[in-house]
């Protein structure tokens, strides 16, 4: 505009001064290029700072999104040991009926005792998990399930064989019980329905590598085959302990204990702003305030029912 407004002046004006205003309009438009440039600089900044923020809450956002599904992968994996045993115990009584001699009855004792086994684990899991805390539940399950594989593999009879499957089972108990009440209460909320899917997908998972193993080692001779079929299933356990040094305890388990600070601390790296953190903390500790009235309300029945007023 003020370009216009100094062509208009110098065609008004004779030709004698031509010269002067063609000067004054080359200044002109010179000193609006150079405010332009002005302008950009100084904006160039600050855009440049806005989009650096940007930047920087995404890549938060998806370190905690990688450390939240690392945690939920790491809880999973003893939801693996359950699918495997469904699937390599398939194959692998052919071959334990071959090489110990085993009858009918017996093998259906051996593959039918792990769901009530399973069943025991997951009751007793709840109250270990109260106790010692949902990490370390996940740690017992691998200790224990561990232990039953390695006896089942190296078992020289069917009388040990059953004994090492007990200690699977109950495992695996453990493992399926805690792993979505683990996921669930690491998890924000936004992400925690798919990510407490995981076990389901874990346990098909294990079915199918189950299914592999017996293919891999059935030409092996009888009396190694189901050994090793049997032996492999500890591998996801013993990820599983080296991940234990990675994941964090459950914050709702802390917030129990009154590890208040240590909650926030796990909640800061599933969390990516202060804000939320705050609400999911005051959310945890409203629902323990409640969950602890509750039981104290359930001892109260339970103590009137065992000595009912006259």
């Amino acid at each position: 505009m003020f370009r216009k407004l100094i062509n208009s002046i110098g065609v008004q004006e004779n030709g004698n001064d031509s010269n002067k205003y063609e000067r004054i309009e080359t200044y002109a438009a010179e000193e609006e290029i150079m405010l332009t440039d002005n302008n950009n600089n100084k904006l160039q900044p600050k855009m440049a700072k806005d989009e650096d923020d940007i930047v920087n809450v995404k890549n938060i956002r998806d370190d905690i999104g990688k450390y939240v599904v690392a945690c939920a992968i790491f809880a999973s994996l003893n939801s693996v040991l359950l699918g495997y045993d469904v699937g390599v115990m398939s194959g692998a009584i052919i071959f334990i009926q071959q090489d110990l001699k085993i009858t009918e009855t017996q093998q259906e004792i051996l593959v039918g005792i792990l769901s009530i086994l399973s069943l025991l684990g997951s009751l007793a899991g709840g109250k270990i998990s109260d106790t010692i805390g949902r990490k370390w539940t996940i740690a017992l399950a691998c200790i224990v399930f561990q232990s039953g594989a390695a006896i089942m593999a190296l078992a020289p009879s069917y009388q040990i064989l059953m004994i090492g499957r007990l200690l699977a089972g109950i495992g695996i108990g453990f493992g399926i019980m805690i792993a979505p009440v683990y996921i669930a209460e690491i998890s924000p909320s936004i992400a925690r329905g798919s990510l407490t899917s995981f076990p389901e997908i874990f346990i098909n998972l294990g079915i199918l590598l189950g299914y592999i193993s017996n293919y891999v080692f059935s030409g092996i001779p009888v009396h190694l085959n189901w050994r090793i079929m049997l032996g492999v299933g500890i591998a996801p356990s013993v990820f599983l302990g080296f991940a234990l040094f990675i994941i964090p305890e459950s914050p709702r388990w802390l917030v129990m204990q009154n590890r208040i600070e240590e909650a926030r601390t796990v909640l800061l790296k599933t969390y990516d702003n202060t804000k939320e953190v705050d609400e999911r903390l005051a959310e945890i500790q409203m629902a323990a305030r409640i969950a602890n009235a509750d039981k104290y309300k359930e001892k109260a029945v339970w103590l009137e029912i065992l000595n009912p007023s006259p």
